[in-house]
C-alpha cells in the first residue's frame, strides 16, 4: 500500500508484526476486534504525507503477530507490556496515541500505567470508565444484558470459535464491520452469524471494498478468532489486577471520537457518562468530545477523511 514498510519486531517475549511508513514524530496506532493494523490504512497514508511517523502493530493474538496459546496471556499488563516494548524499539522518549475499540481500551491502560510514555491520545469509540469497586466487568454486564450479550457469550473457550467456523470468516468479518444495529449487541444461541446484522446486505457499503474485506479474510483464515476473543476472557482478570487503580484519573490531554450509531456509544449508559460530566472527571485533560452524526463503530473506516482530519487537528498542538 503505497510505501508502507513491514517489519518484526521482539517485544515482551512475542515477535510483533508492525506496518509503518514516514518520518517525523511517532504516530502509535491500536486497532480493536475483529480489525488488524489494516484498520488504519487511511490514516497511515494520510498523516505520512503530513510530517508524521505512523507506526500500526498487528496487536498480540492477530494477524502477523504471535499468538500465544494460553488465555491467560492476553491481560491488559501483557498487551501494554508489548506496547512499551515497542515503543522502546522506536527510540523515541513519547508518543501520539491513537486507538479504537479493544486498542482504545488497551489506550488508556497504557495512559494509566506509562504516561510518561503517551504525549497525547486520541480515542476513538470506547471511553475510560472507571473500575466499579465490587462487580467483576463480565458480571456486571451479565446483570446488565443477560447471558446472550456478545461479551458473556465470548468468554467460553471454543464455543463462539466453532459459531465462527460454522458460518465462516468472510460472513463474520463482513457481519461484523458492516453493522449498523445500535444498543447492547446480543448474541442469541443457536442465530449465530446473524446477531448485528440479522438483515445483511450483499453489497459492501462505499467505504469497505472486495479487497479491504479480502484482506482481513485473508489473516482471520489462517489465525482464527481465538486471539481475539481472549482479550474478552481476561476482562474479569484485568478487573482484579486493576484494584490498584481504583479510582485513578487519566491525566493525558485526550480527544475522543464516536459515531452516534456506535454499539457502545449507545450502551452501558456511555452517552449519558460522557454528555453529564462523568467522563470529563475521569480524564480532566478531556480536550473534546467529537459525535460523528449517521456514523457507526468503525468510524476510522467509515468516516475515515473526517477522523484523519480530527486526529491531524489535535496532535499538531502537541
Amino acid at each position: 500500500m503505497e510505501g508502507i514498510q513491514h517489519r518484526t519486531v521482539q517485544v515482551n517475549g512475542i515477535n510483533m508484526h508492525v506496518a509503518e511508513k514516514g518520518q517525523g514524530p511517532v504516530v502509535l496506532f491500536l486497532h480493536g476486534f475483529p480489525e488488524l493494523w489494516y484498520s488504519w490504512r487511511h490514516q497511515i497514508l494520510a498523516l505520512s504525507q503530513k510530517g508524521y511517523r505512523c507506526v500500526a502493530p498487528d496487536l498480540r493474538g492477530f494477524g502477523d503477530t504471535d499468538a500465544p496459546s494460553s488465555v491467560d496471556s492476553y491481560s491488559g499488563f501483557h498487551i501494554v507490556g508489548d506496547l512499551v516494548a515497542l515503543i522502546q524499539s522506536l527510540q523515541v522518549e513519547k508518543v501520539l496515541l491513537v486507538a479504537h475499540d479493544w486498542g482504545a481500551l488497551i489506550g488508556w491502560y497504557l495512559c494509566m500505567f506509562r504516561p510518561d510514555l503517551v504525549k497525547a491520545y486520541v480515542c476513538l469509540s470506547v471511553p475510560f470508565v472507571p473500575r466499579h469497586p465490587t462487580v467483576p466487568t463480565v458480571d456486571f454486564m451479565r446483570h446488565l444484558y443477560g447471558d446472550d450479550y456478545y461479551i458473556c457469550r465470548f468468554q467460553e473457550e471454543g464455543i463462539m470459535e466453532a459459531e465462527m467456523a460454522r458460518v465462516g470468516s468472510e460472513y463474520v468479518m463482513k457481519n461484523f464491520l458492516t453493522t449498523r444495529k445500535t444498543g447492547p449487541p446480543i448474541f442469541p444461541k443457536g442465530e449465530h452469524g446473524t446477531v448485528f446484522l440479522p438483515d445483511m446486505k450483499e453489497a459492501l457499503p462505499s467505504w469497505l471494498t472486495q479487497q479491504d474485506l479480502a484482506y482481513y479474510v485473508s489473516k482471520f483464515e489462517k489465525t482464527g478468532f481465538t486471539g481475539g476473543l481472549n482479550y474478552y476472557r481476561n476482562m474479569n482478570n484485568n478487573w482484579e489486577l486493576l484494584a490498584p487503580w481504583s479510582g485513578a484519573k487519566i491525566k493525558v490531554p485526550a480527544k475522543f471520537i464516536t459515531g452516534e450509531l456506535d454499539v457502545v456509544y449507545t450502551s452501558l449508559g456511555i452517552k449519558d457518562y460522557i454528555e453529564c460530566g462523568g467522563f470529563k472527571e475521569t480524564v480532566p485533560n478531556l480536550e473534546e468530545v467529537i459525535i460523528q452524526q449517521g456514523v457507526g463503530h468503525f468510524n476510522n473506516q467509515e468516516a475515515s477523511h473526517d477522523i484523519t482530519n480530527h486526529i491531524y487537528d489535535f496532535i499538531t498542538k502537541f
